[in-house]
């Protein structure tokens, strides 16, 4: 079977973490991007195509729960994973309130971690195919071709 690559977005500001878990995440086969801080990331979403961010929680400046709002609102598609050492309830909730796809404490299994990001790589082309399907019944309309 032919694994199709996830365009994955590793943002955490511990350095040697965000190293060796972009590079088992290529070792699986995915494509990863790397960066340290919120403002870097949203910096890199407006340059790259991205199909999944994995997002720690606490960070120095804009933490994870801001930068995700703001992902969220950039890029409402891109399906972003959080993935902590100091998760908490609230932090959970919130997260999932906000539209994360999924809420992981560290360490976790990078297999489980594959797993969740091919699951949200999934859903976000299931949304990319919806709208694509409503700009087309939209484009039709316009046209007169739907009666």
């Amino acid at each position: 079977m032919i694994k199709i690559p996830t365009n994955v977005l590793i943002v955490d500001d511990e350095k040697d973490f965000v190293e060796m878990f972009g590079l088992r995440l290529e070792e699986a086969g995915e494509r990863v991007h790397r960066a340290y801080s919120g403002k870097e990331s949203l910096d890199l979403l407006a340059k790259e195509y991205i199909d999944v961010v994995v997002l720690d929680i606490k960070m120095p400046g804009m933490d994870g729960i801001e930068t995700l709002q703001e992902i969220k609102k950039r890029y409402p598609i891109v399906e972003v994973i959080m993935l902590t050492g100091h998760g908490t309830i609230e932090t959970a909730v919130e997260g999932m309130k906000l539209g994360a796809y999924e809420y992981l404490l560290k360490p976790a299994d990078v297999e489980e971690i594959t797993t969740k990001i091919e699951g949200a790589r999934k859903r976000k082309e299931e949304q990319e195919e919806r709208i694509r399907k409503a700009e087309q019944r939209s484009l039709l309309r316009k046209g007169g071709n739907v009666y």
